[in-house]
């Protein structure tokens, strides 16, 4: 099954203690290009979540953000100095017997001192983080994956229409080749009655007249090469993702053929039918750029 290159998906869930939700964009681009929008702290994962996203994409432009609810009651420990606090108390006491006042010393008054109290994050177990956001992450990419599919389908179904359109064009150019060979062999039979009398020289001459122009005009190698580009451009819609690149050549092939049918055909018809095979081809090429 062929994908769109562009997609959303998302996950939420749990990694190492922490509530953390997944969203993942794209658009269209030439190459996979991955954007990560990770929180300050957790950049360790920046290289594991690439690496598994290398794994199940190929193009497109890539951005991946991640939302973590810190818990911060749960991640910081609050420590206490033991000896600057006691210094602390003595040092109070020692100042109220000197001076002769009530020392009443709280455990309050000596929190505020400087130091006594250390507020400490705990370190997030990276090992522990990445395994489990590995399952988390997968979600979000099957998630995306199957939102690219279900786009890739409509873009299969509309290139296979276009597809018909081409063949049915090219038919119609192959049926009115030979109508156009008649009409030159007529006007210049008519063109030699006036010049020329005896009919033995003005058939030959018509013969060898008519050979020429129609190899000079001939098509049939060009539409018979856009047939079989055809042929293969249905059969890669059948094949699974990534063909984007295959297509994109293949469409280049499609221009060159038909522009060699434009730069040969000499009836107004066949041009005006030439126009719509590359306006076709063109519809495809702009389709094309969406697929992965």
């Amino acid at each position: 099954m062929i994908r769109s290159m562009t997609g959303f998906g998302a996950a939420k869930g749990k990694a190492a203690g922490l509530s953390l939700s997944i969203e993942l964009r794209s658009v269209n681009n030439r190459y996979l290009d991955i954007g990560i929008k990770l929180p300050r702290g957790f950049l360790f994962a920046e290289s594991f979540v690439k690496n598994a996203l290398q794994e199940k994409i190929s193009r497109g432009k890539i951005d991946v953000f991640f939302t973590l609810d810190l818990d911060e009651g749960d991640r910081t420990r609050i420590r206490v100095n033991q000896k600057l606090a006691q210094a602390y108390c003595d040092a109070v006491e020692e100042i109220g017997g000197m001076l002769h006042l009530p020392s009443g010393v709280e455990a309050l008054d000596i929190a505020r001192f400087p130091d006594v109290l250390t507020a400490e994050k705990q370190e997030v177990n990276q090992e522990q983080f990445c395994e489990e956001l590995r399952p988390l992450l997968d979600a979000a990419v099957s998630d995306f994956c199957r939102m690219r599919e279900r786009e890739g389908e409509k873009i299969r179904e509309d290139l296979l229409k276009k597809a018909d359109r081409m063949e049915s064009l090219l038919q119609a150019i192959e049926e009115k080749a030979p109508e156009t060979v008649s009409a030159y062999q007529k006007r210049l039979r008519d063109k030699l009655d006036e010049v020329l009398s005896e009919s033995g020289i003005l058939q030959e001459r018509i013969l060898a007249e008519a050979a020429i122009y129609a190899d000079r005009i001939a098509t049939d190698e060009e539409t018979v090469r856009l047939h079989s580009h055809l042929s293969q451009f249905r059969s890669m819609l059948q094949e699974g993702s990534p063909i984007g690149r295959k297509l994109d050549f293949l469409i280049q092939e499609f221009n060159r053929e038909a522009n060699t049918i434009g730069s040969k055909c000499q009836d107004s018809e066949i041009a005006y039918l030439v126009v719509d095979l590359k306006s076709e081809i063109e519809k495809v090429r702009e389709q094309v750029q969406n697929i992965e």
